[in-house]
């Protein structure tokens, strides 16, 4: 059975409900503003113009993943941070990330299927089951994702994984297939969800608020390089640890935005939206990715 876009949106409202003017997933987050500085390893690897050594602006978005924004932030749940860069020529590349680091499903219908078992309800134990069954690369990644689950002491102490290979480009047409790990500067703590739940509803909003009135947060871009026969295509297979790992760049994130995302303006983060000296993997995950936004979009604005 193949699944379209709509369908996977709608998987995602049956779980959450709909909730007019916010996207399907990842649906509670804060924008922010910040710039994105390449680092020399970065730059030799890709001709990529955010890659060339001079800062880039960016826009930067922390979420909770689920579809429901009056969710609290104590809550078990993925966290996401999209980040649009603002090239010299006036195009945008995005990059997104979230806190669990394999995707449950190499296909689509796979991950549909996770969010219909994900379903509240009397039959949710059985069609989770059900989803292991048929999805047994999902049981490999079990531990570390349920790890990701944990409410974490910050959006910015929690690293970031880009789940998809892409294929980076040098200025002598030479290539390689990297992964992004986006690595805070601060230490990775999470909570217990007692701790969290005292913090209240919105910790998480609060606290960064609070971090980014006091300076800047930082993440490094590091790159993890794949050998030939390493799967590229393929977002829950892992590769072996002693892959080189190289430092792309530095992401800044200096304060709150607050002129996105207000009246009609509408931000949509596609892992898809790459520039020259980037190339996407045939990875059926990520290339699915774009139609879904799309679809959530058309009834996130209606009018569009």
């Amino acid at each position: 059975m193949t699944i379209t876009p709509g369908q996977a949106v709608d998987a995602a409202n049956e779980v959450f409900g709909r909730h007019p003017g916010y996207r399907a997933l990842h649906a509670k987050g804060t924008l922010c503003r910040g710039t994105f500085t390449a680092a020399p390893a970065g730059a030799a690897m890709t001709r990529a113009a955010h890659l060339r050594g001079e800062p880039v602006p960016a826009t930067i978005r922390f979420s909770n993943g689920g579809g429901d924004p009056q969710a609290p932030d104590y809550a078990p749940d993925v966290r996401g941070l999209a980040v649009k860069l603002y090239l010299p020529d006036g195009s945008r590349t995005d990059i997104v990330a979230q806190t669990a680091p394999r995707f449950p499903s190499r296909r689509p219908e796979g991950f549909v299927e996770l969010m219909h078992a994900s379903h509240p309800g009397l039959a949710m134990p059985f069609k989770f089951a059900r989803f292991l069954a048929r999805n047994p690369a999902a049981i490999r990644g079990l531990p570390a994702n349920a790890a990701a689950l944990r409410p974490p002491v910050s959006y910015a102490a929690v690293p970031y994984y880009a789940i998809h290979a892409f294929r980076w480009i040098d200025g002598d047409g030479g290539a390689h297939y990297v992964r992004y790990t986006w690595v805070p500067q601060a230490p990775a703590r999470s909570l217990s969800p007692l701790a969290a739940k005292r913090l209240g509803r919105d910790y998480l909003q609060h606290e960064l608020r609070e971090r980014l009135a006091r300076g800047p947060a930082q993440f490094t871009l590091e790159l993890q390089i794949a050998a030939d026969g390493d799967p590229v295509d393929d977002p829950t297979a892992q590769w072996p640890d002693q892959r080189p790992r190289v430092i792309a760049g530095t992401l800044e994130v200096s304060g709150l935005e607050t002129e996105r995302e207000t009246g009609g303006d509408v931000l949509i983060f596609d892992p898809t939206r790459v520039t020259d000296g980037i190339e996407l993997s045939a990875d059926p995950i990520l290339q699915f990715r774009s139609g879904a936004y799309s679809a959530s979009l058309e009834r996130r604005v209606p009018s569009r």
